[in-house]
């Protein structure tokens, strides 16, 4: 079944534009008001997305349901890359013995706690997105930081 897809459904650009942004105006709210959970959020967000899709735009629900189960997938894929990646990249070099041997390198550079943190976010997140891609610093430079904090860490040294 073919779908044309409508861009002005209620009569006016502006109006369409912001009946378009209620599910992510609802997930700002839910995340930043009422402070849920990031998977409720999200999910409240979906469906409100969906309702809309078919009840707004006059999408077939197969179609919508489709396009939802899709777009999952798609945003799925990327981020269980990532963990697995990281999860490999990290317990490689711990493995071998680098993840040490990288950490004490970081560390004996200087004392200064937030200089340290300048040289993993940059100079070794930029290494791993260049070996993981996508985004995989986050998980390896976090848990390096974790590890540089916990060794001598007082709630003023990153101050």
């Amino acid at each position: 079944m073919a779908w044309t897809q409508v861009y002005d459904p209620v009569g006016g650009a502006v109006l369409s534009a912001l009946v378009a942004g209620i599910p992510l105006i609802s997930l700002f709210y839910m995340l930043a008001v009422r402070r849920s959970k990031g998977h409720y959020a999200a999910a409240v967000a979906v469906i409100l997305s969906l309702i809309l899709a078919v009840a707004v735009w006059g999408m077939p629900a197969g179609t919508a349901f489709s396009a939802l189960v899709f777009g999952s997938a798609f945003g799925i894929f990327p981020i269980v890359w990532i963990v697995i990646t990281a999860v490999w990249v990290y317990n490689m070099t711990v493995e071998s013995g680098e993840f040490e041997y990288i950490k004490e390198s970081l560390a004996r550079l200087t004392d200064d706690r937030r200089l340290q943190a300048i040289f993993i976010a940059f100079a070794f997140g930029s290494f791993i997105e260049g070996t993981a891609g996508f985004g995989t610093p986050v998980a390896i430079t976090a848990a390096m930081l974790v590890g540089l904090a916990s060794a001598r860490c007082t709630p003023q040294a990153f101050v």
